[in-house]
């Protein structure tokens, strides 16, 4: 078995910020606003006031290399980076990458923005639960471009129903495609995209290439760089 390793990354992390602007500014509101002709009465003082992302406190939830990649365009926003890992980097890693470890309450109660980056598992699965979500500022934001099951998607719109947190951003769901009768569809403090974390030319071209050349390289009988079950060698016969 065999994946096309980290080419998708930086997509990814650009799609994650994309999101966090995108629903802290309220941005595809404000467009249906605009496209549905209901912006009639011109500019006024309160019209879809959003959140400020510049100087806030980003919670990274996984800092592996899509995590990461978040964490530097953070920088360039002046955001506090927090992190949370099973297993935590090394001190000079932290310091190089300007981000701080800690617990999994503390990055629940400070983070103003909560990135989920960490693989499911056995371990991860509805992790993130209503008991969580009351641990979240109710100004905050949670997005999730991993995996949807991390997220108990039923707390989650209780949360969002309840103000419990202030929005969510989300390109990955429990169940995929998103059903209609889906409540997330129908929240104003909800973005939501179809699962296109990896959806550019360029990225889309360079995972072909690469499942290409994997395919050939086991055909051929030689090791895959992208394997995935690396207990299973493949020689050449």
């Amino acid at each position: 078995m065999t994946n096309t390793g980290d080419i998708l990354t930086e997509a990814t992390a650009d799609l994650t910020f994309g999101l966090i602007l995108s629903v802290a500014r309220r941005i595809p509101e404000a467009q249906d606003y605009l496209v549905n002709r209901k912006w009639i009465e011109g500019w006024s003082p309160d019209l879809f006031l959003g959140s400020n992302v510049y100087g806030t406190t980003l919670g990274i939830l996984g800092l592996g290399k899509i995590g990461s990649s978040v964490a530097r365009r953070a920088k360039g926003f002046h955001m506090k980076i927090l992190y949370h890992n099973r297993t935590r980097l090394d001190d000079k890693i932290e310091k190089k990458s300007g981000v701080e470890y800690v617990g999994m309450d503390d990055l629940f109660n400070k983070s103003d923005f909560l990135t989920i980056h960490t693989n499911l598992n056995k371990e991860s699965e509805n992790l993130v639960d209503l008991n969580y979500f009351k641990k979240m500022k109710p100004t905050s934001f949670i997005i999730n471009t991993s995996r949807g099951s991390i997220i108990n998607e039923e707390d989650l719109i209780f949360s969002l129903k309840n103000k419990i947190i202030a929005g969510a951003a989300l390109d990955v769901y429990e169940n995929e495609p998103l059903s209609k009768k889906n409540q997330l569809i129908s929240m104003k403090n909800v973005v939501l995209l179809p699962h296109i974390g990896s959806a550019t030319v360029q990225t889309r071209s360079n995972m072909t290439e690469v499942a290409v050349k994997n395919i050939i390289d086991i055909a051929n009988g030689r090791k895959s760089k992208y394997i995935v079950n690396k207990e299973v060698n493949s020689t050449k016969k």
